[in-house]
């Protein structure tokens, strides 16, 4: 199976970008939008969302890439400041294979605690909008 296709802007993350879906925002410029994970695998787990439209990093032109790549340590760093964790995990999936469900290229940020279990994705339901807003808060204060 190909790692490369059709876009399809019709993905959960297109439709949280235009405004379609409610969401708890934590930063926004032309290159990305940063929200908290609905589904999280840990507290302050967050979704960054390059605006370019690309399945996957693979397919992002080189130089879109970078300005993401830019964004996405600056908001890492936030989340290490607002929530002082023992590490983060900074992670993206390409293809199925690789456990991309959502194809559009998207990045998560996930504080780590040595003590605290990381959890499985959408393995404890959705997310408290207020909490994650609160959340989004703490660390939007740190960028």
């Amino acid at each position: 199976m190909s790692l490369t296709g059709a876009y399809d802007d019709q993905n959960i993350l297109a439709k949280i970008m235009r405004g379609e879906i409610p969401s708890a925002k934590v930063f926004e410029d032309d290159e990305v939008l940063a929200i908290m994970d609905a589904f999280p695998q840990a507290e302050g787990h967050v979704l960054v969302i390059p605006k370019t439209p690309a399945r996957n990093f693979l397919e992002m032109e080189p130089d879109a890439a970078a300005r993401a790549v830019t964004r996405i340590q600056a908001i890492a760093r936030a989340v290490a400041a607002a929530l002082e964790p023992d590490g983060v995990i900074v992670t993206q999936f390409n293809g199925s294979a690789a456990g991309q469900t959502i194809f559009h290229v998207h990045f998560h940020i996930i504080p780590r605690w040595e003590d605290r279990p990381m959890g499985r994705h959408s393995s404890g339901g959705m997310a408290d909008m207020g909490e994650l807003t609160a959340l989004a808060d703490r660390i939007a204060a740190q960028i």
